[in-house]
């Protein structure tokens, strides 16, 4: 039967790959919905999705992918510790990669109005009526820096006046939209840590009881 600290290992593996396969599924599926017709509803995510390291995303997935795969002879190899020591450092490197695609995402929200201002200006005017529509408002700094774009939300410079930039409401969508990505690509960081600390607990297990093993065999009692 396996040892606790072996179910405790096999669990947080799995869990480990698993959110590898969430990173992969995200970033591809984002990619999909990017090259979609633009719509009221996915117009803001798809320009703050456009800003993420999806590709990378991806790449780091496949790493994820071939880690897991490494750690099953560990699994099928009790006395084996070669294994285990290169998928400990092969989960590090994850860690590493993700954490600094969280780190990517997280810096880009400390500048979050400039770079805003930089992606609307850049927009189509399509685009920036779709995000008027989303936001009820009409410019981005306000209705005449940029101009607005007339539409059904802003039908005229009064309205558009009385409405204000998309400025706050733009720079709040995303901050809350960009936050989620960062907060979850950190906990995937947590879950590679204590998958880390499982591997170094395997493998002083591993390692003692080799050690036991080699005094038996000096005692006489290899068979035992």
């Amino acid at each position: 039967m396996p040892s606790k600290l072996m179910m405790f290992f096999v669990g947080f593996d799995i869990i480990f790959a698993g959110c590898g396969g969430l990173i992969m599924g995200f970033s591809l599926i984002s990619e999909q919905n990017m090259r979609t017709q633009p719509t009221v509803d996915n117009v803001a995510p798809n320009l703050l999705l456009d800003q993420c390291p999806l590709t990378a995303g991806v790449v780091n997935a496949i790493f994820v992918f071939v880690t897991f795969l490494l750690s099953l002879p560990a699994l099928f190899l009790p006395q084996n510790r070669g294994w285990l020591r290169a998928q400990g450092w092969l989960v590090v490197f994850c860690a590493a990669f993700t954490l600094g695609l969280g780190l990517s995402v997280w810096v880009g929200t400390l500048d979050t109005r400039r770079h805003l201002s930089d992606i609307w200006g850049r927009e189509s005017p399509l685009s920036q009526s779709l995000l008027q529509q989303k936001f009820n408002c009409c410019g981005y700094f306000n209705s005449t820096s940029p101009p607005f774009i007339q539409d059904g939300t802003c039908s005229s410079a009064l309205v558009a006046a009385q409405k204000g930039g998309c400025i706050g409401k733009f720079s709040a969508f995303a901050n809350s939209y960009l936050d989620k990505i960062f907060t979850a690509l950190f906990g995937v960081v947590g879950i590679d840590v204590i998958l880390v600390l499982c591997v170094a607990m395997v493998l002083k297990y591993r390692q003692e009881q080799e050690r036991y093993r080699h005094i038996d065999e000096k005692n006489g009692l290899g068979g035992l």
